[in-house]
């Protein structure tokens, strides 16, 4: 590429977001069984589109038997930029990773599983999976990597892991419409179709 040029790879857009139940049913090997499957989240915090988008996508999620949809919150904090001293107001998500180390750990504790699979590429995650191989050895933790996510502590602290392929995220959709408990139809928006 020359000077003042553009590079002209296209960027892949990121895959809609799966049926989560589906997809860990297609991580799974021969002989092995899902049970309860934990889905956690924060609300999205800004952008009306995003915002109806997620909403949309955990009704979705709430709908499917066998699924828990978990939400962490958010909080603002001021921020000063050490350039210009400005103080912007930061949106900072709470409660996810706690919520995951928590269910993980209890789970563990409850004998709720064998394999345990965690779909994350956030490495502050290691350290309670490190802990439910360390208390509970004959327990397993495969982590499950997103595409383009991956974190060396999960994978070190992890039984055993693997990359999600964005093939398998497709083979993976929800459908277009589903009907919810109360008979609303909720659509697919168009951005992920």
């Amino acid at each position: 590429v020359g000077k003042g040029a553009a590079n002209l790879t296209p960027a892949v857009a990121p895959p809609p977001p799966p049926d989560v139940r589906r997809l860990i049913e297609n991580l799974l090997k021969p002989g092995q069984m899902l049970g309860e499957v934990h889905y956690f989240t924060t609300r999205a915090f800004s952008g009306s589109g995003k915002i109806a988008r997620q909403n949309a996508y955990c009704d979705a999620l709430e709908t499917l038997p066998g699924l828990s949809v978990h939400y962490g919150y958010y909080v603002t904090k001021d921020r000063r930029c050490p350039n210009c001293d400005t103080v912007h107001r930061v949106p900072e998500e709470k409660m996810t990773d706690v919520n995951i180390a928590v269910k993980l750990l209890c789970d563990a504790h409850d004998d709720a599983f064998d394999t345990a699979i965690l779909v994350s590429g956030d490495g502050d995650l290691a350290g309670p999976i490190k802990a439910v191989t360390e208390r509970y050895p004959q327990k397993s933790v495969v982590v499950a990597f997103p595409p383009n996510r991956r974190s060396v502590g999960l994978s070190n602290a992890a039984t055993a892991s693997l990359v999600i392929g964005r093939k398998r995220i497709s083979d993976s959709q929800l459908p277009d419409e589903i009907a919810k408990p109360d008979g609303y139809i909720l659509r697919r928006p168009e951005r992920w179709r």
